[in-house]
């Protein structure tokens, strides 16, 4: 067989913040017709990588070739010719636009094209249907903007699909979709590795889907090439891991690092001073019924409908809905989010780039954010710097100051800003949407022993993942919910496996 194209070529790539040094000489190269896995933790300079890739960002040094030329300067970008197309951690829809206009027109915005609806709804359904063909006729004429966040992953995925792209770069493209949904993405690519000798640049956290799609791996660890295209089939998960500095810290140090940063408010109250019977919810929807127990970590697991419906009725995003929520015998319609807050319950959405982190606000107002809702009140007090410095300390938040924006920070920190933000409130609910989206595999731990000292010390903490592993790991009980959206069973304890969770939920573990 004949030796593939050489497409993208990076060596000794340099790209510098301030004082702040993301890549130091990194090297990189992709072959046409594979797929390549990029691998590192957060904040080794994955995302700024690809954004040098992609004309966003440029590099300070190096040289990068795409298919034999070079890329910088004057040059015109492949994303500009439609040579590179991209899907990025934090997605890039025009939400005013329909999911049809967001589609086509980078394929029909064109000076000497005249724009054609008809044209572009079927450019969009033909492109969505590659992944799920009933979304497709469902969602073609809505606007982005009343998407869920999964949906939006969907159409962003899907523009990328149909763009007709040597090169496709992929930044977790898989945090927000179903394990059908996953399936159905692997399918296509490689119908389209096969088809057009696409090539594909895959960033994940996850193991198994890792190992699922991709040929060869390249690790970036702090800005360096740690491993230069390493076979799949010759590294382990474990070494991986090590070359990644992502060697799990024991659970003891994740715990220690969890008492801090939960402590770190003098207001808490201790656990023997909790209400229990204050903090329960008992929540039911015709048949089905749970308890939320002060202490106890509920998942659920499902395709979104479902979840998505509860977690509106628990934190006051759905006025109205068909599931009652009481709490000591009081049925409980919050009118808001930060009604919700007022009353105990936190929420962390899973959307951390529109619902989440507030980007044009420094850290120390990202991190302040719930007490200020919760107290009413948007002046800064004088020991929110003391606190939130303290926050960053016992969090290991590297950040050069409480004032830089959150966008000097990687996903998975700033994942942590959005649960430090409850930390001193220790609210009575908290509930989380796939918390750990795109975040390495160090950082999943700290999260995990965050919520479970908050647990210990009394809050109810309600969990959606579609990591079916994470459920296992960490919750008392499971709600499950059908593919319609239906709540099916609740597992508890023992019964608490990926294989009934699959069974339970119809989607593949």
């Amino acid at each position: 067989m004949a030796e593939q194209q050489t497409l993208l070529l990076a060596h000794s790539i340099v790209k510098s913040f301030g004082p702040t040094n993301v890549l130091k000489g990194f090297d990189l190269s992709i072959t046409a017709g594979e797929v390549h896995a990029f691998l590192g933790g957060n904040g080794a300079g994955k995302s700024t990588f690809i954004k040098i890739i992609s004309g966003l960002h440029e590099r300070d040094s190096g040289t990068l070739e795409f298919a034999g030329r070079e890329l910088g300067g004057s040059s015109v970008s492949p994303i500009d010719t439609g040579e590179i197309a991209v899907v990025n951690q934090e997605l890039a829809l025009l939400p005013h636009l329909t999911v049809a206009e967001n589609i086509a027109m980078p394929r029909l915005n064109r000076a000497w094209r005249k724009w054609s609806a008809r044209e572009a709804r079927t450019l969009a359904v033909e492109a969505l249907s590659l992944i799920d063909p009933d979304f497709a006729h469902q969602s073609v004429e809505r606007l982005v903007g009343d998407l869920s966040l999964h949906e939006r992953q969907l159409v962003e995925i899907a523009r990328s699909l149909r763009s007709g792209a040597k090169l496709l770069l992929l930044d977790e493209p898989t945090a927000n979709l179903t394990a059908s949904e996953t399936g159905r993405l692997f399918s296509v690519i490689r119908r389209l590795i096969s088809e057009t000798n696409l090539a594909v640049l895959f960033v994940s956290h996850r193991m198994r889907e890792i190992r699922q799609i991709a040929d060869v791996c390249t690790i970036i660890r702090d800005g360096k090439t740690a491993v230069d295209r390493a076979s799949l089939d010759s590294i382990t998960d474990q070494e991986i891991i090590e070359f990644m500095g992502q060697t799990a810290e024991p659970d003891q140090r994740a715990q220690a690092q969890a008492e801090e940063a939960v402590n770190v408010s003098g207001e808490r109250n201790s656990p023997s001073d909790a209400n229990p019977a204050a903090q329960s919810f008992h929540v039911t929807l015709d048949d089905t019924e749970l308890e939320i127990h002060a202490g106890a970590i509920i998942g659920l697991a499902g395709a979104p409908t479902g979840p998505l419906t509860l977690i509106g009725a628990l934190t006051g995003q759905a006025r109205k809905s068909r599931w009652k929520v009481r709490q000591k015998g009081v049925q409980l319609k919050h009118p808001s989010p930060s009604a919700a807050a007022r009353t105990g319950v936190g929420y962390i959405s899973g959307d951390r780039s529109n619902k989440g982190i507030l980007a044009t606000l420094p850290i120390i107002d990202n991190l302040m954010a719930a007490r200020r809702v919760v107290e009413r009140r948007g002046i800064a007090k004088r020991d929110e710097i003391e606190q939130g410095q303290s926050l960053l300390d016992a969090l290991k938040i590297r950040a050069g100051s409480l004032w830089d924006l959150p966008s000097t920070l990687s996903g998975g920190t700033q994942q942590k800003i959005l649960i430090a933000r409850w930390l001193t409130l220790q609210p009575h609910l908290l509930v989380l949407e796939e918390p750990t989206r795109g975040v390495d595999i160090r950082t999943k731990r700290e999260i995990y022993a965050l919520v479970r000292k908050l647990a210990a010390q009394g809050t109810a903490v309600v969990w959606w993942s579609t990591e079916y592993v994470e459920l296992v790991e960490l919750c008392d009980s499971v709600l499950a919910f059908d593919l319609s959206g239906r709540p099916t069973v609740v597992l508890s304890h023992a019964d608490i496996s990926e294989t009934n969770l699959a069974e339970a939920t119809g989607m593949a573990a």
